[in-house]
This record gives structure tokens, C-alpha cells and sequence, in this order.
């Protein structure tokens, strides 16, 4: 019988609405373990996560089943509804409606692990926008900055 493995490894980021600095420093571990959560319930593990009070980065291996739009939906969902019932100083917490994904090869993943784990001390000189900028230059993505920061 044929079998159909795959090791698609995708970094992913996103911001809070309008990039305002809401999420708690001490909030960060519950919300990294519930994300990871809602990743096993999708069969795309959570390798690495991490972010800063207006963004975060996520390191999965998503499922071979899996469209990345359906993981960052249930993600973005599910986790803005657990952060808003956690916390009533939190009714207005929400998502940018966008994501940035890309996909890392296998030699990338400790150098991308490695990365997320600095984000604190990496946005004490570099702004959201423009790290997210410097990975569409990259990636050679085209974006039209009317329609990327929503």
C-alpha cells in the first residue's frame, strides 16, 4: 500500500488589530500552549512560537491534509476567543485579518527556531512592518502596503 508523507515546515506570523501592544508578557506561555493545542487538534504541530505584546511567530509542520488557511482560521479564532473569556480587560482583544506564511526548508528550522526565540530582543531596534517587509523581500512576495497592515 502507497503511503503519502510530507514534512512541510511553515513559518508564520501576525500581528494584533491595527498592531496595538495588548498581550501580556506574563499571558505569552498559556497563549503558546493553547495555540499548540489547537495546532495538535489539526495534526500540524507547533515547533516553535514566540512573539512580542503586538505579534507573534509560529513554526509549524503542517498536515499533509491541512490548507494553511484552515490552521491560521481555527488558530486566529479560537485562541482570540480564549485570550477575550481568560480576561474581561481583554473583551476587545483581536487578530490583524491577514497572516504572512512561508515555507522554511528542513536546514532552516533550527535558525528559525532560534530567530522566533529572539523576538523580544530583535523588536528592541526593528519594527513589525519592517521585518515583515524584509521577509516578503526575501521570499519575493509582492505586496501593495494599501492592502498588508490591516
Amino acid at each position: 500500500m502507497a503511503s503519502t508523507l510530507t514534512k512541510l515546515l511553515i513559518h508564520v506570523t501576525f500581528s494584533t488589530k491595527n498592531r496595538v501592544a495588548i498581550i501580556p508578557e506574563g499571558l505569552e506561555p498559556d497563549l503558546y500552549s493553547y495555540i499548540g493545542g489547537i495546532c495538535r487538534r489539526m495534526e500540524s504541530p507547533l515547533l516553535a512560537m514566540g512573539g512580542t505584546a503586538d505579534h507573534v511567530h509560529m513554526m509549524v509542520s503542517l498536515a499533509k491534509t491541512v490548507p494553511l488557511s484552515g490552521l491560521m482560521l481555527e488558530v486566529k479564532r479560537d485562541s482570540s476567543k480564549w485570550i477575550k473569556e481568560r480576561d474581561a480587560a481583554m473583551r476587545t482583544f483581536a487578530w490583524q485579518d491577514g497572516y504572512f506564511g512561508f515555507s522554511i526548508g528542513a536546514s532552516g528550522a533550527d535558525g528559525l527556531r532560534a530567530y522566533i526565540a529572539n523576538q523580544k530582543n530583535h523588536h528592541s531596534t526593528v519594527d513589525f512592518k519592517d521585518e515583515v517587509r524584509e521577509f516578503l523581500r526575501k521570499y519575493g512576495v509582492e505586496w501593495d502596503e494599501r492592502y498588508t497592515w490591516d
